[in-house]
């Protein structure tokens, strides 16, 4: 994908998946075009970046909206151009429309002075303020969805971290994923 311009059109539908993919897979710098084998790749650059991120942020960072990125692009960046780019498109899952596309920046800045700034270092002393701030930042990036791709999954990521703040010990995502 080259740089955004005056004619990008990777904004549209037929320009947002790979070739042969059946409209399954979106464009990839791998050419992978079979879903069961991007979910394979994608899954073990997750586990290989959260190992990463736990050695990089401490009890006491607080996060932001350009860690949140780096999360993403750290994840995803040797199979997606996009990766750690906000989307330009906007997406739905079933009847539910997730934020548009051009509220993006705003909503992340929102995040980042809201619920980021409020919950984060996670270091409070009790069990429901933990359950609280895991799961305001958790529901509020969701429905944001800032990126194309991997939105609940940097969620979990994010959650995780902040488990670790509070010295917890990684959460187990797996009755809710099906996979570690």
């Amino acid at each position: 994908m080259k740089k955004a311009g005056r004619y990008d059109v990777s904004y549209l539908l037929e320009a947002q998946f790979e070739p042969g993919s059946r409209g399954r897979i979106l464009k990839n710098k791998l050419g992978i075009k079979r879903k069961r084998d991007m979910e394979e790749i994608e899954s073990e650059a997750l586990q290989k970046t959260l190992d990463k991120l736990l050695g990089i942020y401490d009890k006491e960072h607080r996060f932001k909206e350009s860690d949140i990125k780096r999360m993403h692009k750290l994840w995803l960046g040797e199979i997606y151009e996009w990766a750690g780019k906000y989307r330009r498109v906007n997406v739905s899952k079933g009847d539910f429309p997730f934020a548009a596309a051009k509220q993006i920046p705003l909503l992340m800045a929102e995040f980042e002075k809201g619920p980021l700034c409020k919950h984060t270092p996670c270091n409070f002393k009790t069990q429901k303020r933990i359950i609280q701030a895991l799961s305001e930042v958790h529901v509020e990036f969701v429905l944001i969805h800032p990126f194309r791709e991997g939105n609940g999954r940097v969620a979990r990521i994010l959650s995780t971290l902040m488990a670790a703040q509070a010295g917890l010990p990684v959460l187990d995502f797996t009755d809710i994923t099906g996979r570690k």
